[in-house]
């Protein structure tokens, strides 16, 4: 299909840049990729269970020290945490590759007919312990840098010092793997909130116009929508806004149905959701798709972790954290109180 987008209200088109090996990219930050193939649920138990042996596999856990996580609550013994992070490969900004652009916190509560995504802003100022190899950490210092000292498991234990959340599982997702799975979902519905210019487009000429309403988006349309931060005044937080839209859009346009009356389109979609995705060596993705069978856009909740505001440290441009709202949100998350998150994650 064409790399443009698909409505007369749409932007312009791009051009189709080929992934790389999956195995050598650090993946995004919804169950993300997890919760797409869990929408298509149970019915296609055997794609799944072919397509889980290509997915990549990272050991996240094994170099945590146990004396540093925090415990589960007992009431929330049945519930789960992941952590969802990444980079976007094909991003023309992401010239190193090396720090994680989105970490996404995923509650899903006992039953798995919700869940709630706490975003963290990149450059959110936590303590970041040592590293394995005592070289780096040990310090203040944006949330992404634990990845680049000392990859997944350094960021698994600063986000759980951060949040005193025990994560269950860890998912990296390619971004911009989005563009292959947006293109076999025959594109997505995505409101645009404000017309704007992004400048870093997969179009030759490295822009592309969005006007404002409801547009059907092909992947490379919603793959810049994504992207971009310099066109609005709030930067990242209108990124990960964006990331979240995008998020629920092809939640929900693969659970409409129409996948599972065209085999091939199926195909297409898991295939692109398996290329894209990179998990902990003891998820198993036919038991989540199980899980969260149920789970829609609808019952998706998307939230980001609360801050002060933004200032200086140093040299380096920071996302301060508001300790009081996110102990009262991190702690409703570690208590699986649904009801509390919900009250924590709504705009004050």
């Amino acid at each position: 299909m064409s790399s443009q987008a698909l409505g007369p209200e749409s932007a312009s088109g791009g051009v189709l840049v080929r992934p790389g090996s999956r195995r050598r990219r650090i993946a995004l930050s919804v169950i993300l990729a997890v919760a797409l193939l869990a929408m298509v649920g149970i019915g296609v138990g055997v794609y799944l269970k072919s397509v889980e042996s290509d997915v990549g596999r990272v050991d996240a856990f094994t170099e945590v020290p146990t004396e540093a996580r925090p415990p589960k609550a007992p009431e929330a013994r049945d519930a789960r945490n992941l952590l969802i992070l990444g980079s976007d490969s094909r991003d023309p900004e992401n010239t190193g590759g090396s720090r994680s652009d989105t970490i996404i916190l995923a509650h899903i509560p006992q039953g798995g007919t919700s869940a709630q995504l706490v975003s963290i802003p990149r450059d959110t100022w936590v303590h970041v312990p040592a590293s394995k190899n005592g070289q780096h950490g040990n310090r203040d210092a944006k949330i992404n840098a634990a990845f680049a000292w000392g990859g997944v498991p350094l960021l698994v234990q600063t986000v759980e010092e951060f949040t005193k959340v025990r994560i269950d599982h860890v998912v990296m997702v390619d971004f911009a793997g989005f563009k292959e799975i947006v293109d076999a979902l025959d594109g997505v519905q995505i409101d645009v909130e404000r017309s704007f210019t992004s400048t870093h487009s997969l179009n030759p000429d490295g822009r592309r116009e969005f006007v404002k309403g409801p547009q059907t988006m092909d992947g490379a349309a919603a793959l810049d929508y994504a992207r971009e931060r310099y066109a609005f005044p709030d930067g990242d937080f209108a990124r990960i806004r964006h990331q979240q839209q995008l998020i629920r859009a092809v939640l929900d346009k693969a659970a409409s149905g129409g996948l599972l009356a065209n085999p091939g389109r199926l195909d297409d979609f898991l295939r692109a959701t398996a290329d894209a995705v990179t998990v902990d060596k003891t998820l198993s993705l036919v038991d989540l798709a199980t899980e969260l069978r149920h789970l829609r856009g609808g019952n998706l909740t998307f939230a980001t972790s609360p801050s002060s505001g933004t200032g200086m440290i140093g040299t380096e441009s920071v996302v301060l954290a508001d300790e009081a709202k996110a102990r009262t949100l991190y702690t409703a998350i570690r208590r699986d109180a649904v009801p509390d998150i919900l009250a924590a994650s709504k705009p004050r």
